[in-house]
């Protein structure tokens, strides 16, 4: 299937359990919670959950994603719960390469929500979004070689482990070695 650089924003995906679309205006406050609830999980893996996140941030991290999403570069979706419509965390893929189609993958999950598969179910989800929808061959996923949790939902979706990269990711001002999932679509899932 080709590349689809003009996904609606009304696009949905779900699984009876989860409910995801793109990020919209009215999400910033239950972002802002979600984040706050997570700074000492989360925030341990993700230099940008911390305990000065703000509402600014938020609304920045909105912006962005809805720009991302209208250029066609890169797709944040927050994920709710399909009965409660609660903010349970959020997966995306960025960083995408057209030529060689290809993009990243990112997910993390409220802290009150730790262990009950939503991260998985919600990657799942999103990377058949990609490989559909958008055309992907290959979806990366790239942790800390510490994030053991990120490190299982990899593993969980089918993503195979491919290595350790030596200065992959930039954290807390200095260049970190990064442990890189790959899932090509016909992985299991």
């Amino acid at each position: 299937m080709s590349a689809d650089s003009t996904i609606p924003t009304t696009l949905e995906l779900a699984d009876g359990r989860l409910h995801l679309r793109p990020w919209q205006d009215g999400d910033t406050t239950a972002l802002l919670g979600a984040v706050r609830e997570s700074t000492g999980s989360v925030g341990r893996w993700l230099p940008w959950c911390h305990a000065g996140y703000g509402l600014d941030d938020a609304r920045a991290w909105v912006m962005y994603c809805q720009a991302g999403w209208r250029s066609g570069e890169h797709f944040a979706f927050p994920v709710f719960d399909a009965v409660s419509g609660e903010l349970l965390g959020s997966v995306g893929l960025s960083r995408r390469n057209r030529l060689r189609r290809s993009a990243n993958m990112g997910y993390w999950v409220r802290q009150s929500r730790h262990g009950q598969g939503v991260a998985a179910a919600a990657a799942t989800l999103v990377a058949r979004f990609g490989f559909e929808r958008l055309g992907l061959t290959r979806i990366e996923i790239v942790v800390l070689p510490d994030n053991q949790p990120s490190r299982r939902t990899a593993e969980k979706i089918g993503a195979r482990f491919e290595a350790i990269e030596r200065q992959r990711l930039w954290v807390g001002e200095q260049p970190r070695d990064a442990a890189v999932y790959a899932l090509i679509q016909q992985d299991p899932d």
